[in-house]
């Protein structure tokens, strides 16, 4: 698991370096499944339940699931990019939001917030605390901050299925849910909308958008619950800046 999701962090990192302004986002699918395949491994999304592409590249509104394609990334935007491996039969998932150049006051405080709740939530997975303290630690720090927790996404176990139980809302009551313990790997990761927490599904069957089409942010990490804490997987050195 360590090994899979060092493999996305790495290549998160390399995709992040590319976005600019001009740049296609069909461009940072190619470069992500070509890093990929390099290295022995298979990128987790393409194919699965249909999506086709290697990583999801969700664009201002978009919240999550959004398709590559010959969109030209403007100053100013916010992208999200969710991307997940096969490696050895253990998968790995992790997610950024990154600014175009510079990005309004707004955005940098729902990205800022967003990256907050994520690892509020993961401090929160330790054995002997319940899925509810994860899911509440998120809410109330995005809330706090005048933003809304997206409802129809969740995070997820994961080891050697992308999607495994538990299901991890980014909303919910402290003390609530299953007990936490040591040897889970789940996926936290918060989806937090500028405006309303209503989302919709565009026709392509896929990109999630908010419904009034104000700005998402997403962030992701693999986790895994040990005795000592929590231990992130798909995390190179540190929070990201």
């Amino acid at each position: 698991m360590r090994a899979s999701n060092m493999m996305v962090a790495s290549i998160l990192a390399r995709l992040k370096k590319e976005v600019r302004p001009g740049i296609e986002t069909l461009e940072l699918d190619t470069l992500a499944e070509g890093l990929c395949r390099s290295q022995g491994a298979v990128p987790a999304f393409k194919g699965y339940g249909g999506f086709p592409f290697s990583v999801c590249v969700s664009v201002n509104d978009q919240v999550v699931h959004g398709f590559p394609s010959r969109r030209k990334l403007r100053k100013g935007d916010i992208v999200s990019l969710d991307f997940g491996v096969i490696r050895e039969g253990f998968y790995g998932d992790s997610a950024i939001t990154v600014a175009v150049g510079e990005i309004t006051p707004e955005a940098r405080k729902l990205m800022d917030v967003t990256r907050e709740c994520l690892y509020l939530g993961i401090e929160k997975a330790r054995p002997g605390n319940r899925l509810g303290d994860v899911s509440h630690a998120v809410q109330r720090h995005a809330e706090e901050n005048g933003f809304s927790v997206v409802r129809k996404f969740v995070g997820h176990g994961i080891g050697r299925a992308m999607h495994e139980e538990p299901q991890i809302p980014n909303y919910g009551s402290a003390g609530t849910g299953i007990e936490l313990k040591a040897g889970m790997c789940l996926a936290i990761e918060p989806m937090i909308n500028a405006g309303g927490y209503q989302v919709r599904i565009k026709r392509d069957g896929w990109t999630a958008v908010t419904a009034d089409g104000k700005l998402s942010a997403h962030f992701e990490h693999t986790i895994a619950v040990t005795e000592n804490g929590p231990v992130i997987l798909s995390e190179i050195n540190g929070p990201e800046e």
